[in-house]
């Protein structure tokens, strides 16, 4: 993993945890930190996740961003729906 796409990762996982929360209706029970935290772990195992499939190459590539955004995104979404929500009866 290179420098770039280190860095790539950790913008990509802090501006889409900070605008996953506007993706989920309703009021958010999970605090902003987390929704940030997912985000970047999730663009960092994007940028893994590139790499073993070979769509991430040397530096700054779009694929590796699309792949870091679509993990992250889902990771985020994922996170904000289900916080704070306790399933017994």
């Amino acid at each position: 993993m290179t420098v770039a796409g280190l860095v790539s990762a950790l913008l990509v996982g802090l501006v889409v945890g900070a605008l996953g929360r506007l993706v989920v209706p309703g009021r958010q029970t999970a605090p902003l930190w987390l929704t940030l935290v997912v985000g970047v772990v999730a663009a960092l195992l994007g940028t893994i996740l590139a790499r073993l499939v070979g769509v991430a190459g040397a530096g700054f590539r779009f694929q590796d961003v699309l792949v870091q955004v679509g993990l992250a995104g889902v990771g985020v979404v994922l996170v904000a729906a289900t916080a704070g929500r306790s399933d017994s009866a």
